[in-house]
């Protein structure tokens, strides 16, 4: 693979990468009564094992979004440092062989970037081990042969959204494969098939997958992984049946790519079935994808041209039944960019003067897809990864997808707090001309649906200084003790805030009951406390789904009934605030 065009993929899927890695704790609050400032600092932080204990010679990768970055190992005591950083936000990841990071609590850790001064600690835990053989008919080893650990369910019982093999090793001389470092969960195990390239010499991909024991995926069994632990015995019995071919060709693309992949999708769970890559400038835009059983799928192209960007065809859906398929054409087209600007509103109040001002490199702008739509690949979620705006204040978010989205924001700044994310409101002249349900006014509270080739302009990102902090404990009673997750929900208490989603807010307790809720507008609000249920997860971002208008509703619903009202001033800070759980 060139690398250009790797490290371009390999970008586009970092941002949901580093978004399931973990750190152990919430950063420290800080006072930041300070002046903006573009001096360079420091990061620190340790990577431990889930026992708590140091990990020496661990990689830590840091860098800026789409910005190049460093490598740096930790010592014998797990520590790293990073020094002369400009005051922009980072992402950071940690990597040991063998381990596999603990996924990031959104409720902890809402944002998963992190800016100078921060001390972040990761949690690496000890992978598991798949190992067995893969044999012919007559028992005869199958040698390198390359066996996909598929990830079906997480160790919480959860479906996977990993619709790709997540693990892959060939075997030895002997037909044996182990794979190791596998997050917990529940997996498939299957030899052969798989995806190809414009290079590739592998006998097996014509093959349609074998699945343990020796299935196709429907009638596959199912191998449970602990962490640290090993399934031994997991054996693949060769079918070496052949499957069919599907083959067409690319339109509209760009004789200048430097990569163009095709995804061949199985449907309705979404699984990768096959993918096709050809890497160039001299890249074929024919394509063949090999070894795919009978069935339903989606089929879609990408491609990266240095000129251009980003381009990708509309999906198709194919049957494939008995017999190959050829003479498909995948038209390219250019992705989506929308561009907007980050304004930042002073407070007046006196209390507010002298605070620190968000830093535009510290505020990062993201757009993520309605995970409901499932008529675009899978991978479409990874494409347009967030920015951060330019001194100007402007951003552009790039290479997006079709499909409806909202945005997500928050001031790396205590004292400020997100007024509003907004599309301008179009002249009396044009109204009759706007599309409202695809323009809301409000793109906080409304999906924005954007559609193949579209250039959207003028989307404002409003924070405003003057924003409360509130710290406190939930307190179980006497002889008692909270439940193992408990949340501390804000509503707005006044009747002309109820429909606006920035001012909903959620924070997870910790185990002594201690939370914190940061970056609130000024005003009154209701507040609750409850237990987290089965599926509460992410509660802060499920708050700010647009179709959670129910829950948002029973938020306020319980505060008028739990008669709890507090009101936020200006740039107030209220601490050890006491809740009783009830």
């Amino acid at each position: 693979m060139p690398i250009q065009f790797a490290k371009i993929l390999w970008s586009l899927g970092l941002i949901i990468f580093l978004g399931c890695l973990g750190i152990v704790q919430a950063q420290p609050a800080i006072d930041e009564k300070v002046s903006e400032t573009t001096k360079k600092g420091t990061i620190t932080g340790r990577v431990l094992n889930e026992n708590g204990q140091p990990l020496p010679n661990a990689t830590v990768g840091i860098h800026g979004f789409y910005k190049e970055g460093q490598l740096v190992t930790t010592g014998a005591d797990g520590k790293f440092q990073v020094t002369d950083l400009p005051p922009i936000a980072y992402l950071i990841s940690a990597s040991v062989p063998g381990y596999f990071a603990k996924p990031r609590d959104p409720d902890l850790n809402p944002t998963g970037y992190y800016r100078i001064g921060d001390s972040p600690e990761f949690t690496m835990i000890k992978g598991g081990v798949i190992t067995g053989t893969v044999m012919t008919a007559n028992g005869e080893p199958v040698v390198a042969i390359q066996v996909n650990a598929f990830l079906v369910r997480d160790e919480k019982g959860q479906p996977s959204r990993n619709f790709r093999a997540i693990r892959a090793q060939r075997t030895d001389d002997r037909g044996v494969y182990r794979i190791y470092g596998l997050p917990a969960g529940t997996y498939f195990m299957a030899a052969g098939g798989g995806p190809t390239s414009n290079d590739d010499v592998d006998p097996f991909t014509t093959n349609v997958p074998t699945f343990a024991p020796s299935s196709t995926r429907d009638t596959a069994a199912e191998v449970t992984v602990t962490a640290g632990q090993e399934a031994v015995g997991v054996d693949i019995r060769y079918r070496d049946e052949p499957g069919h071919f599907v083959s067409g060709a690319i339109v509209g693309a760009t004789t200048d790519f430097v990569g163009l992949q095709i995804v061949l999708n199985s449907m309705p769970n979404r699984w990768e079935q096959t993918s096709y890559r050809s890497y160039g400038p001299s890249g074929n835009p024919a394509f063949t994808l090999a070894g795919v059983p009978d069935g339903d799928y989606q089929i879609v192209a990408r491609s990266f041209s240095n000129a251009t960007g980003w381009s990708m065809s509309e999906t198709r859906r194919i049957k494939v039944k008995g017999a190959d398929i050829t003479g498909i054409e995948l038209a390219m087209k250019p992705l989506i960019s929308l561009s907007g600007s980050v304004v930042l509103e002073d407070s007046r109040v006196i209390e507010c003067q002298d605070k620190r001002r968000p830093l535009l490199g510290e505020i990062v702008v993201g757009a993520y897809r309605n995970e409901k739509n499932t008529e675009e690949p899978p991978f479409a979620g990874t494409l347009g990864g967030p920015v951060t705006p330019e001194t100007t204040g402007t951003f552009k978010l790039r290479n997006l997808a079709p499909g409806q989205y909202r945005f997500v924001t928050r001031p790396m700044a205590k004292y400020w707090y997100l007024k509003s994310i907004s599309w301008p409101m179009p002249a009396p002249s044009a109204m009759a001309k706007t599309v409202v349900p695809d323009r809301p006014r409000d793109a906080a509270r409304n999906w924005t649906t954007v559609r193949m080739g579209e250039q959207l302009t003028g989307l404002t990102i409003t924070f405003a200084g003057g924003a409360a902090s509130l710290r406190g404990k939930v307190d179980p009673g006497a002889g008692k003790k909270l439940p193992s997750r408990v949340f501390v929900y804000l509503a707005p208490a006044e009747p002309d805030k109820a429909e606006d989603i920035v001012r909903y807010f959620a924070a997870v307790a910790s185990e002594d009951g201690g939370f914190a809720l940061t970056n609130l507008p000024p005003g009154r609000y209701w507040l609750t406390v409850a237990p987290a249920g089965d599926s509460d997860s992410n509660m802060l971002s499920k708050l700010g789904l647009p179709d959670e208008t129910e829950l948002r509703a029973k938020l306020r619903r319980e505060g008028e009934s739990a008669k709890l009202q507090i009101e936020f001033k200006p740039c107030q800070n209220i601490s050890d605030y006491r809740v009783a759980f009830k």
